[in-house]
């Protein structure tokens, strides 16, 4: 069996503050292989993100207590120093972020920010860096690369800039791309030309790829693998079809029934989740999402209100992993569940 190019081993990134420690991710565990596309869903505050940072080393210098592996391409990123994680960030891992507008400093023109960061990694001169960067700006779609190069980022439109923040991230060739919301703030027809973007550089730079997301439709479209986070917890992961057709975690069925139907039947209800996330300072006992989970009285005893379940192959594969009590979650799923969601989600190929 080959090593994959990502292996998360139970990360945990913690935050002490005044009033106790907030335990952003806890015990983290997932692995990537080059070419593939591992999706990351939660609500807000789930751990999504920190983990991602965790990755890049952003933590490093802040109060976060960091533990477990990240071992990337055969380098444990927790291991090294913090000249060497500079080193590789950028390099070897990228991220796109969430906001380019407010990830590109607005006093210098995007072209000088995407020669900047190839510069950093290679001993070449400014009009070689130039010329690699009108070359990438023109390999993400963006018309007259070599004029739009001098343009600062509030002269491109947002989904432009999306573009460039994609180039700049891609520019040195990393083997692993993380896209933190990277359609979030653009209309649907430029989260498709963006989505289908990444698809064809992950397939010509064959990156692994970390796709953080709220959207299950860009899940299912885009995604090999589906991490499912919860509370600062993996609580169901396995293949995306797998996953997103027979969940087996009462989370995910619930964050399936609270989006639209992505084959347009509107006739299906939406159902959103009772209750809040739970604090991660203060998580509940047990199963953290048990407070607003509908299926508690089908576990015997007070399992769910007084022991974290652990996260275990569930019924149809071994492969695909939930943290849940339920001792029959596919049948629960099929009989209360299917009626209503069907198989939402599901990207029909």
């Amino acid at each position: 069996m080959s090593t994959p190019f990502l292996s998360v081993e139970d990360l945990k990134v913690h935050f002490p503050t005044p009033d106790g420690v907030v335990k952003a991710t806890d015990g983290l565990s997932f692995t990537l292989e080059k070419g593939r596309t591992l999706g990351i869903v939660g609500e807000s505050g789930s751990g999504k993100s920190v983990s991602s940072s965790a990755i890049l080393g952003l933590h490093r210098g802040s109060n976060a207590q960091v533990s477990g592996r990240i071992v990337l391409d055969g380098v444990d990123l927790l291991a090294i120093s913090d000249a060497d994680m500079r080193a590789k960030r950028g390099a070897e891992v990228a991220m796109i972020f969430q906001d380019p507008l407010s990830a590109m400093h607005p006093y210098y023109t995007v072209g000088n920010q995407i020669a900047e960061a190839y510069r950093v990694h290679n001993e070449v001169s400014k009009r070689a860096a130039r010329t690699r960067t009108i070359e990438m700006l023109e390999r993400v779609g963006i018309p007259q690369p070599d004029r739009r190069v001098d343009d600062y980022p509030h002269q491109f439109s947002g989904g432009m800039r999306q573009r460039a923040m994609i180039a700049m991230a891609l520019i040195n060739n990393p083997g692993l791309l993380i896209a933190d919301e990277p359609t979030t703030a653009l209309d649907v027809t430029v989260q498709a030309q963006i989505l289908d973007l990444l698809q064809d550089l992950q397939r010509d730079f064959d990156a692994a790829v970390i796709l953080i997301t709220h959207d299950l439709g860009v899940v299912a479209e885009m995604s090999h693998d589906v991490l499912v986070m919860y509370g600062g917890k993996a609580v169901e992961y396995g293949e995306a079809k797998e996953m997103l057709s027979h969940p087996e975690m009462p989370y995910t069925w619930g964050l399936l029934s609270s989006v639209p139907d992505v084959k347009g039947d509107t006739s299906l209800p939406l159902v959103p989740i009772p209750g809040n996330p739970p604090s991660l300072l203060t998580p509940p006992p047990g199963c953290h999402f048990h407070p607003r989970c509908a299926h508690v009285d089908k576990v015997p005893g007070d399992l769910c209100s007084t022991e974290m379940p652990e996260l275990t192959p569930g019924k149809r594969s071994e492969n695909h992993l939930k943290r849940c009590h339920l001792p029959d979650a596919e049948a629960v799923f099929q009989k209360e569940i299917a009626a209503t969601i069907g198989a939402k989600a599901v990207h029909e190929s």
